[in-house]
């Protein structure tokens, strides 16, 4: 039984991973080996020169493009576990007189389509002067009302006796959420750091509308700049969109022991 375990997991991993190897064999070959008629599998030759044709291309700035992601994805992944958890904990655990009908609030902004609120968000920052500016793409992305929602219901079932004890040591609200609710919530606060960070980074109809000149273009907007009308650059594609997904990887790999811990911790049901 065992084996057989093995074998359908082995059988997944490698369906799994044939796209990722596509993706890079496509991007070391020549352009006229990827559309030859008599396609392999396994390249004829591999093409190292390619990255340096792929970074020294004047007209996608893929380094510059890639570190703009990376400062917009770690910005907004880290506001929004501040702004969304200090959320959640008041909602979770303050008491007042209104705490139900914020909540609702929250929670009906998740019924509100995204296309209805783009035009609205443009206008806004248009008007701040943010288009071509991070700001612009930081900002809005900063709170999420389901990011917050997740965090209210994990916040009602963590232990209330951590909390009690912490406030007959004195501690506030304040102080009980920083010394004592966090630390104790570390896998969780990770596990939503982790999709956070993939959602910002994966983002594309926003900063295409947002980053109008190349100084501000993220890598989805660099990426999409090597199909045009004129041409279809296809390895370049190929090896830019295997150097984009690197920072993902490297995240995953770094914080997979936390997001297995916040998983188990959540207690998620179906």
């Amino acid at each position: 039984m065992k084996a057989l375990r093995y074998l359908a997991l082995s059988i997944a991993a490698v369906l799994f991973l044939v796209p990722f190897y596509l993706v890079v064999r496509n991007g070391l070959v020549a352009e006229s080996e990827i559309s030859a008629p008599s396609w392999t599998f396994l390249p004829s030759a591999v093409r190292w020169e390619n990255f340096g044709e792929l970074f020294g291309n004047p007209a996608v700035p893929l380094v510059r493009s890639m570190v703009n992601s990376l400062v917009v994805a770690v910005l907004q992944t880290a506001g929004q576990l501040l702004l969304c958890s200090l959320a959640g904990y008041g909602l979770a655990r303050i008491p007042y007189r209104y705490a139900n009908v914020v909540f609702y609030f929250v929670v009906a902004t998740l019924m509100i389509p995204a296309a209805v609120t783009f035009v609205p968000t443009f206008v806004v920052v248009s008007t701040l002067g943010w288009v071509s500016d991070l700001r612009g793409l930081v900002i809005p992305g900063l709170f999420s009302g389901f990011t917050a929602f997740l965090f209210r219901q994990y916040f009602l079932n963590f232990p209330r006796e951590l909390e009690e004890a912490a406030r007959i040591d004195g501690l506030g609200h304040w102080g009980t959420f920083w010394r004592v609710v966090v630390p104790n919530s570390r896998g969780f606060f990770a596990a939503l750091g982790v999709i956070a960070f993939v959602t910002s980074w994966n983002q594309f109809l926003w900063p295409l509308v947002i980053a109008q000149d190349q100084d501000s273009w993220t890598v989805q907007v660099a990426l999409s700049t090597f199909l045009t009308a004129q041409s279809i650059n296809v390895h370049e594609l190929f090896l830019a969109a295997a150097v984009s997904i690197t920072p993902l990887v490297i995240v995953f790999v770094a914080m997979q022991r936390w997001l297995v811990r916040g998983v188990t911790e959540t207690g998620i049901k179906g």
